[in-house]
């Protein structure tokens, strides 16, 4: 019998044993008595925090969402300028990467991009990033050519991440943030002002 949790905290338990269930077998692959069985509830407990299986991805998605959002955050908080912001950013990106393999899977792998309605909050945070960054990117250019530099920075850190995932090898996410924004910073320091 599984231990007798708030209801924030079951919800909670619940949502970080469902990541590792999606991560490893997708939307498709598992099913709501996967993710009760991992989590040691009934099915019944399940759904009396989360509607269906559509409803608990949705709240993946927001929550593992909201996490890089807030690391992101709260690492540039204290930044000073554009290339201590740049370095910042990255580090915080690539410790999340590092350390939350499944929630990097979960929001960039094929799985969250087969589905229109996954996809689309999926693009919503990754626009909601660049929207974070581009007031950053400290360039005397349009705004429209902002976001559009932002949403690069944003891919950029994807791909070179996606690699490192797809690899499955241990990598040192300080090292790879130090190379990725030294390319960064040169690239934004390129951009001519109109």
């Amino acid at each position: 019998m599984s231990q007798r949790l708030s209801a924030p905290a079951r919800r909670e338990q619940i949502l970080d044993v469902a990541l590792e269930v999606f991560a490893n077998a997708g939307f498709h692959g598992a099913s709501m008595n996967d993710v009760a069985d991992a989590a040691g509830v009934t099915k019944p407990v399940l759904y009396q925090h989360f509607d269906s299986k559509r409803d608990l991805y949705q709240a993946l998605i927001a929550e593992v969402g909201n996490r890089l959002r807030n690391n992101i955050a709260k690492a540039t908080a204290e930044a000073t300028d554009g290339k201590s912001t740049t370095e910042l950013g990255f580090r915080a990106y690539f410790r999340w990467v590092a350390e939350d393999h499944d929630g990097f899977r979960l929001l960039f792998g094929s799985g969250s991009r087969r589905d229109d309605e996954f996809n689309e909050a999926v693009r919503q945070i990754t626009a909601d990033s660049a929207q974070a960054i581009a007031p950053l990117i400290a360039v005397d250019i349009d705004e429209s050519h902002r976001k559009t530099l932002a949403h690069a920075l944003v891919g950029l850190a994807e791909g070179a991440s996606r690699r490192l995932v797809e690899l499955g090898d241990e990598f040192d996410p300080d090292e790879i943030a130090a190379e990725v924004s030294a390319l960064a910073w040169a690239g934004l320091r390129a951009v001519s002002p109109k």
